[in-house]
């Protein structure tokens, strides 16, 4: 079983903002896949799914993005999983608009969601895949709850389907292949 969480804050006025790109690709998952089961526990919403003949928990975390842990640690210790059973899903504004990079591990890089994550779980050992959503010439808080242009969002939506298709890849293939095949530059 694999547990991929897709970060973002729950709300109709976050939706299509750059800070929830996470959650868009949790969406994408969940329509590729048959949700065999939808509930809501620990402060999340979780979509059953099969990739491949792998289970797969698809989370959207309710605790808004600066608390992201608070949902991720009960799942991963409830369902009895890994840090290596883990994928994160998030934006990242020191990428370009359009860029994935996988990452097997390593630190929060200034995103509070990914803070939380690693506090709570004690450890940085879990996968990520990050998309690129640029940086702003001033206020980084206006940026990220902003949404895009509509040029950036054509280039968002190859992007955020792209990251379901690196997700697939992690469940079915692994790490090191996902690293492989969808560390690309950006599309714009």
């Amino acid at each position: 079983m694999k547990l991929v969480v897709g970060l973002g804050n729950p709300g109709k006025k976050y939706h299509s903002t750059r800070h929830n790109v996470g959650f868009q690709v949790a969406e994408e998952l969940a329509r590729r896949h048959k949700v065999e089961r939808q509930e809501s526990k620990y402060d999340a919403i979780i979509g059953h799914i099969r990739v491949g003949s792998e289970k797969v928990l698809i989370v959207k975390p309710l605790t808004y993005m600066n608390l992201s842990g608070r949902a991720v640690q009960p799942l991963l210790a409830y369902y009895k999983l890994g840090l290596e059973d883990l994928l994160v899903i998030y934006d990242d504004m020191d990428l370009p608009v359009g860029t994935l990079r996988v990452r097997s591990e390593g630190g929060a890089g200034g995103h509070k969601g990914v803070t939380s994550i690693i506090e709570r779980l004690g450890g940085r050992g879990f996968a990520r895949l990050r998309l690129g959503i640029g940086r702003p010439e001033d206020e980084t808080i206006d940026w990220v709850l902003g949404k895009f242009s509509s040029r950036e969002q054509e280039i968002m939506n190859q992007t955020i389907s792209r990251a379901a298709d690196a997700a697939e890849c992690w469940v079915q293939h692994g790490i090191d292949r996902t690293m492989n095949e969808y560390n690309t530059k950006s599309e714009a």
